[in-house]
């Protein structure tokens, strides 16, 4: 799909370079005493879950974005409005974090995350391009558990259409949720049959390690197809509705920012085209893709919804 030049793919030698490390590690090659000169990055979280599993079914013909662009240039409004934010989202206590799971649900839960992980099944890596709606993208490996995994947990009710997600609240620690203009705490909310898709990724981890708190540690949702604010971040509550709930960002700029928020190059924001994008760390912008090049995966969920919504599906 992408016409890249040789020299813009990662080498898979240097991405898997810290699993080859851990594996010569396995195997008594690195004496204990040189441990302490080697960089935390290398060795991973000591969390048992990290370093995770590679899924190869998820992977893309495109760049690994390096590890230092995409934890600095971020956006959690929480925070501020800068994309520099990282070290004041530093301060958000993210151990212990508790997420509550509820609504339309045979079995309601609050839990802790790292509990929630084992009852799950543990965690996998996941490659994806992520598109921002501001018309920047990275791509990224992720580390989580599928959304529909949840749905097996808590068993939706008949009832349950929408899953509606919650961040944390605590302005004494996120400065932005000070500003009484934007209606906190974020929210935001996708269709029950979204969440059932394959690619809908809770995430709690990036690059093999845990997330760090400016790419909402310690859980977060992933829709690569759809543009990057409808993937929440640090949530604390999940609750399966029956009616549609309506995000934070669809709430300050209906026009703008819509329920659907499909990536889709041929329907422009208001204030700027969507037909290209500029990749983190990458001279060159290239196409944007409907779907973001997922659509062999998520086009069947809006093929009914076309004739009715028209652009505004991807709004």
């Amino acid at each position: 799909m992408w016409d890249l030049k040789d020299f813009q793919t990662t080498p898979e030698h240097i991405f898997k370079s810290r699993r080859q490390a851990l594996k010569k590690l396995a195997g008594g090659s690195i004496a204990l005493a040189g441990l302490t000169s080697f960089p935390s990055s290398v060795f991973g979280n000591a969390n048992s879950f990290y370093p995770p599993v590679s899924n190869t079914l998820y992977k893309v013909n495109r760049e690994i974005t390096e590890e230092k662009l995409a934890t600095t240039y971020t956006n959690f409004y929480e925070f501020g409005s800068s994309k520099n934010i990282w070290r004041r989202a530093a301060f958000l206590k993210t151990k212990p974090w508790m997420l509550t799971i509820d609504g339309l649900v045979k079995k309601p839960v609050t839990i802790d995350i790292s509990d929630l992980l084992k009852k799950v099944g543990g965690i996998e890596e996941r490659v994806y391009r992520f598109r921002c709606v501001e018309a920047w993208s990275m791509t990224v490996p992720w580390s989580g558990f599928p959304l529909k995994n949840i749905l097996s947990f808590v068993e939706p009710k008949t009832s349950a259409k929408f899953l509606r997600f919650e961040t944390f609240f605590d302005p004494d620690v996120a400065p932005g949720q000070k500003q009484n203009w934007y209606p906190w705490p974020y929210v935001e909310g996708i269709t029950i049959d979204e969440a059932k898709n394959d690619l809908s990724f809770l995430a709690t981890g990036i690059y093999g390690k845990e997330l760090p708190n400016q790419n909402g540690a310690p859980c977060r949702l992933v829709l690569p197809w759809k543009y990057g604010f409808k993937s929440i971040k640090s949530i604390v509550k999940i609750s399966f509705v029956d009616k549609k709930p309506q995000g934070m960002w669809e709430r300050i700029a209906p026009l703008e920012y819509g329920f659907w928020a499909n990536v889709n190059p041929n329907v422009p924001h208001p204030r700027w085209s969507q037909s290209t994008e500029q990749q983190l760390g990458v001279d060159n912008r290239v196409p944007t893709m409907i779907y973001n090049g997922y659509g062999s995966e998520v086009a069947s969920m809006y093929n009914a919804l076309q004739p009715t919504l028209k652009n505004s599906l991807f709004r």
